[in-house]
């Protein structure tokens, strides 16, 4: 996905994307956001390879919209590496990656087996995303133009109580993302992060966010890439949960989040 980047006058960066053209690796695309990206930028004219751990689905993906497909868990450090070489062996001119995959669960902090829950979602929201940059960096670096997305939330500004390590490592990819984006400045691969709100997807095992309608969401998110990002993609429903710390409503939000029986 080429990206021009430029500065504003507040140095705030500014990255307009061609998505047009681009070659794209997203794991976690078999459902929600994911798959929703993945069908607008194909659509857009990109290509599109998708990730995901249960390969019929796959296959009915690949049958239905053409992906490419590749079986990858993001829990397991070996499944990213081979995941990495099928992709860059079939795709020499991938340009994007857009670490999407992640799990949310509820826990309750007060029983000890909450642990079980919360090391999944480690390893699967921070240690994945910085695993799958490991295994891409390497190949961004040598195109011309390319660009890392990761996926953070709303969640990591002003936490969900009931998914207490979800908004953790959510609020960890914001950090990770913002070291990476200064470790690579100056060098062919811009760093954005996309921070939805609730969006109505089956995250939470189809439970009821009240979250703004996918095609909504997407609309914007696409919108942001093509008119020009800062480095953080933000919909208008998120900006509440991103700026509550600043406009001093942060605890009043967590409470009414916590007060809606998540």
């Amino acid at each position: 996905m080429t990206a021009l980047c430029l500065a504003d006058t507040r140095r705030r960066i500014v990255v307009v994307m061609d998505i047009t053209n681009a070659t794209v690796f997203i794991p976690g695309a078999t459902s929600g956001i994911g798959l929703g990206l993945a069908l607008r930028l194909q659509a857009a004219g990109s290509t599109v390879v998708i990730g995901g751990r249960r390969a019929s689905l796959l296959e009915s993906l690949h049958e239905e919209h053409g992906f490419d497909t590749v079986v990858v868990d993001v829990a397991d450090p070996a499944s990213i590496a081979a995941a990495a070489t099928t992709v860059l062996a079939a795709h020499p001119d991938l340009d994007t990656l857009v670490t999407m995959s992640g799990i949310m669960r509820p826990e309750d902090l007060r029983d000890p087996g909450h642990v079980a829950d919360a090391v999944a979602t480690v390893e699967t929201n921070l240690l994945g995303t910085i695993r799958l940059v490991d295994a891409f960096l390497a190949h961004l670096l040598t195109r011309p133009a390319a660009t890392v997305v990761t996926v953070s939330s709303g969640l990591a500004f002003t936490p969900l109580a009931a998914t207490p390590t979800y908004s953790a490592t959510k609020a960890a990819v914001h950090s990770y993302t913002q070291s990476l984006r200064q470790q690579l400045s100056g060098s062919p691969v811009s760093v954005l992060e996309l921070v939805p709100p609730a969006v109505a997807t089956d995250l939470l095992g189809g439970a009821d966010f009240g979250g703004m309608p996918l095609d909504a969401f997407l609309d914007e998110v696409v919108g942001l890439l093509t008119d020009g990002a800062g480095p953080e993609l933000l919909v208008e429903n998120v900006l509440p949960l991103r700026w509550s710390e600043r406009n001093g409503n942060q605890q009043e939000l967590i409470e009414a989040l916590a007060g809606r029986g998540h």
